[in-house]
């Protein structure tokens, strides 16, 4: 009940469309057991049984004097116009029931519609949203594939399993419910003794479904396993064909799939017993009921004559479906929970990086950014060792090093996509955490090694963040970073889709766009980690003066692997195992003889 709870909960601000279904489904109800009445002296009048009502009491609303008007309307009928025309009357009543049955059950899923399709709206914009305020260490621990699965294939498995169930689950216990109480008030003695048989069937029902969450479970795990191979193989097909190795990874696709295969056989061979079985199940207790209710009726002892015998019957089948449909629907859900569960644990997880109650606001930076006494692990392996550094506003500090020192991880910790383990980085006196993310941030400008793009034109690729960004701002930003000729020679010029993630160019001018969107954006501070480390020469050139521009009277924290880009640097760090080892301006270094000499010089031979 605390799964389908995760569930219902999303149904709360649809409870208007829920409560004119559930009032649509009891008016259905109502009419179709109208119809089943009003069979009953039909069947009375064919076998020449039905009893004479002369006379009517005095009237007073219940079900009783409803009963007995009815039955002294059709005395009057039958005396009157005969046996034939009464049943005529009947069958055109019957037929009328039938319409209004039907009429109210459509305006049932008419209100229904909206809540199935507005769950699942609910549900995949709650998970997108969730998942864009992750933090990165987040996903640096789970699959891409795997949250992809949650986010598609959990979303839609809610959707096919327990969202088309809703129908069964706001009809079905309205009608059964409303269908054993006239069951009762026909007969209470027979109807005591099918309550004895139901729970017999759906305790048997209800064991053959216990184990279908867990495969649906097993397989839900699989599928993200095969779309984060998927996702591995689209991303890495230049290195697969390179290395001869695509018999390796289709062996590797094949066994996950048929794994996954064989898990969805035997979910779906258990799930397609609920049918068969509760209609058999059905079937035998109707059986046993016309038996016993038969030998009853024949043997005077019950108050049931035969007609309302059969009617008891026809009410008793208005049962089946509803009980048939919602252990299919239990079947479904039980199966639907398993992604119920997957998907509440992205919904669920915690972020650790949020603002902090009463967080300031801040618009500009005024004085410094300093590191103190910074430690950092990633899954308790130390990477950021006693890190101190004072960034001076206005100055370029340079962070030199071998490839796992930490130069990319402090860049990362001063936008807080990750937080300090031990001590803390103060930006203008106070802590960053402090301050509001989205202010932090704002004062930052990041151009990657591996450029981000999307797969949108030009020109919304190098304003993407920047509110009103008109198409000469873009312009200049593009000039600023070396990208305006080739952008004007494409074929839509600024306008044109650059492909998933830049595919259409190439690393050099991806880099440039990327380039261009720090530019546009302005930001008094910049975040550089080998922003020229995909440029051909000439355009290396010309994108440093363009660098070297952008940085004069800004703060940049520039992160470089060849050493001729940050030689005009206020400051180089040198990093080693996460410690800063070396710090002073270029000449100053290579005179020190140490770590920064010995990278110079392998530099120059090569």
């Amino acid at each position: 009940m605390k799964d389908i709870g995760k569930i219902l909960k999303y149904l709360v601000p649809y409870w208007r469309e829920g409560l004119m279904n559930i009032f649509f489904n009891l008016l259905s109800a109502v009419f179709a057991l109208f119809s089943v009445g009003i069979a009953i002296p039909f069947l009375g009048i064919l076998f020449q049984n039905e009893s004479a009502v002369t006379t009517v009491g005095e009237f007073e609303v219940s079900l009783d004097y409803l009963l007995q008007y009815f039955g002294y309307y059709i005395t009057q009928m039958r005396d009157a116009r005969g046996p034939i025309q009464t049943m005529i009357f009947l069958s055109l009543l019957i037929i009328s029931m039938s319409f209004f049955k039907n009429l109210f059950h459509f305006l049932a899923m008419y209100y229904l519609a909206p809540i199935r399709n507005g769950v699942v709206r609910d549900i995949r914009t709650q998970i997108y949203d969730k998942v864009m305020v992750l933090p990165l260490a987040y996903f640096s621990e789970t699959r891409k594939g795997d949250v992809i699965a949650r986010m598609t294939g959990d979303v839609q498995e809610i959707e096919t399993s327990i969202i088309s169930s809703l129908e069964m689950l706001f009809r079905d216990p309205i009608q059964v419910v409303i269908y054993l109480a006239t069951l009762f008030y026909m007969s209470t003695s027979l109807t005591l003794f099918v309550l004895v048989l139901l729970p017999i069937a759906g305790f048997v029902i209800g064991r053959l479904g216990r184990t279908l969450k867990q495969t649906s479970m097993k397989g839900q795990k699989k599928m993200g396993v095969l779309l984060s191979m998927i996702e591995e193989t689209l991303g890495g097909l230049r290195i697969i064909k390179a290395f001869n190795a695509e018999k390796k990874m289709r062996d590797r696709f094949r066994n996950t799939n048929e794994l996954y295969t064989k898990i969805m056989v035997r979910m779906q061979r258990r799930r397609a017993l609920a049918s068969p079985v509760s209609e058999f199940l059905g079937t035998a207790v109707m059986i046993i009921i016309m038996i016993y209710g038969a030998s009853l009726v024949l043997a005077d002892a019950s108050s049931l004559n035969p007609e309302e015998f059969i009617g008891y019957l026809m009410v008793f089948y208005f049962i089946i479906a509803p009980s048939k449909s919602f252990s299919t629907a239990m079947y479904n859900i039980q199966k639907g929970l398993a992604s119920v569960d997957r998907v509440q644990e992205v919904m669920e997880a915690t972020n650790s990086i949020t603002d902090k109650p009463g967080a300031r606001r801040i618009n500009d930076f005024q004085d410094s950014i300093e590191y103190k006494d910074v430690f950092f692990s990633y899954d308790h392996f130390e990477v950021l060792k006693d890190i101190n550094l004072v960034i001076e506003k206005g100055k370029s500090i340079a962070l030199v090093g071998q490839s796992g020192s930490g130069k990319s991880t402090m860049a990362d910790l001063l936008p807080r996509f990750y937080d300090v383990q031990r001590g803390d980085i103060v930006l203008d006196g106070r802590s960053l955490r402090e301050y509001k993310i989205k202010d932090v941030r704002a004062l930052m400008g990041n151009v990657n090694q591996d450029p981000i793009l999307f797969n949108d034109t030009f020109f919304n690729n190098i304003a993407f963040g920047v509110e009103g960004a008109t198409e000469e701002d873009v312009i200049s930003a593009a000039r600023v970073a070396n990208a305006h000729e080739f952008i004007s020679a494409s074929r839509h010029g600024y306008f044109t889709r650059i492909g998933d993630r830049g595919s259409k160019l190439s690393g050099g001018q991806r880099q440039r766009v990327s380039i261009a969107r720090a530019v546009l954006k302005n930001p008094p501070i910049m975040i550089l980690d080998e922003a020229t480390s995909s440029l051909d020469t000439e355009s290396e050139r010309l994108v440093q003066d363009a660098l070297f521009r952008l940085m004069k009277n800004r703060t940049s924290l520039v992160i470089a692997h060849r050493l001729s880009t940050i030689q005009f640097a206020d400051e180089i760090c040198v990093m080693h195992e996460g410690r800063i080892v070396e710090r002073g301006k270029h000449g100053d270094l290579l005179a020190l003889d140490g770590y920064y000499r010995k990278l110079h010089d392998m530099q120059f031979f090569t």
